[in-house]
């Protein structure tokens, strides 16, 4: 038999079970590289427009600095948006196709709070991209603000106010977890959000052009 020689030969046969699961799993561990892209294309958002001077003339046609940084917010925000809702939208339709999604608990509810965790990520762009002078700075602090948020996501007593919470849905999708306990990080990650810009705009205001 294959599997007598198999064995013979030292080699482990197991049985993986492909389902649903394993289809939503592999979507989640995809989307963080998806999200380092954003980051090292979009980095530079602020800071090109710094080298290039367009900032300085679209300031001179009368648009107000604020309403640059609200619409370079909602660029970026719109473009992860539909790439994220493009990547749910093609796993879900071939999972469905192969599987039953419906194996899969509080999948929604999953895939809105790692969107959220993404909106948060582009929100410290803004954020450094008004603070700094060029996009490596700007790569390493954003990408240092999550790691640091992550490790004090270690302390038990911090954890559930932490954002990178957020990512993690493998409990969530299995029903091990409920919804509750991202509640907290959700109301961190919105506020972070809105502070983020909120402090963007004023950088902006004073910067010398």
């Amino acid at each position: 038999m294959l599997s007598d020689s198999m064995a013979e030969n030292g080699l482990i046969v197991t049985n993986v079970q492909v389902d649903a699961l394993t289809s939503w799993t592999q979507f989640f561990k995809n989307i963080p590289i998806v999200l380092i892209a954003f980051v090292l294309i979009y980095s530079d958002i602020f800071t090109k427009e710094y080298k290039s001077g367009t900032l300085l003339l679209v300031l001179t046609k009368g648009v107000s600095r604020y309403k640059i940084v609200l619409a370079k917010t909602v660029l970026l925000l719109s473009l992860w948006t539909v790439g994220y809702g493009i990547c749910f939208a093609i796993t879900y339709e071939y999972t469905a196709y192969f599987w039953d999604n419906s194996i899969a608990n509080n999948l929604f509810f999953s895939v809105t709070i790692w969107w959220l965790f993404g909106v948060w990520v582009l929100c410290l762009i803004v954020l450094f991209s008004s603070l700094l002078q060029n996009s490596t700075g700007v790569s390493l602090c954003t990408g240092g603000t999550v790691l640091s948020a992550y490790l004090l996501s270690i302390i038990p007593k911090i954890k559930a106010y932490s954002p990178t919470v957020l990512m993690h849905t493998s409990s969530l999708l299995m029903g091990v977890e409920e919804r509750e306990a991202y509640i907290k990080a959700i109301v961190i990650a919105v506020s972070l959000c809105i502070v983020c810009v909120a402090v963007s705009i004023p950088v902006i205001n004073k910067r010398q052009l």
